[in-house]
This record gives structure tokens, C-alpha cells and sequence, in this order.
């Protein structure tokens, strides 16, 4: 069964989510602005990382990213009904 890990921001907005995007575009660290902004406490304090799972533990909306886009780049904003996340996938089996 494939695996993948993946770190996230997740915040209440589309432009919320554009504007870390672009800092993280112009070289900001992606586990520092997640501490910083992420509405996903658990997450957040360990600078995005969700850990490793499978296929069907996430939001569909999420997992699509995760199993289908390129690693190590950064996509979003996804909507869910949790808000919008800024999603790295950094492996997958």
C-alpha cells in the first residue's frame, strides 16, 4: 500500500494562504511560518509535519495532492472544509 508524508500550513483564507505562499517563494522556512500560522495546532508545533499515512486518511482534497503532484514542491491553496492548506508531500512509496 503506498505511504507518503507531508507537512502542511492550514489557515482561513485564500489570500491568507497566497501570502505565505509568496514568502515561501522568496526562501522563508516553511516549518518556521507554519508554527507561526497554521490553524493545525498538532501539526503547527511540529513545523507542518503530519507524519507519515496512506491513501483515505486525509480529505480527499488533500490526498489528491499528496498522491498525485510532484514532492518537494509546494501546492495550494486546497480548499477543505477546514480552511486552505499550503501542501509539501515530502516522500512517497
Amino acid at each position: 500500500m503506498a505511504k507518503a508524508s507531508a507537512r502542511h500550513i492550514l489557515v482561513k483564507t485564500k489570500e491568507e494562504a497566497e501570502t505565505i505562499k509568496k514568502q515561501l517563494a522568496d526562501g522563508k522556512d516553511f516549518a518556521l511560518l507554519a508554527k507561526k500560522y497554521s490553524l493545525c495546532k498538532s501539526s503547527a508545533k511540529k513545523g507542518g509535519d503530519l507524519g507519515e499515512f496512506g491513501p483515505g486518511k486525509m480529505v480527499k482534497a488533500f490526498d489528491n495532492v499528496v498522491f498525485k503532484k510532484p514532492v518537494l514542491k509546494v501546492h495550494g491553496p486546497v480548499k477543505t472544509q477546514f480552511g486552505f492548506h499550503l501542501i509539501e508531500t515530502i516522500y512517497r512509496s
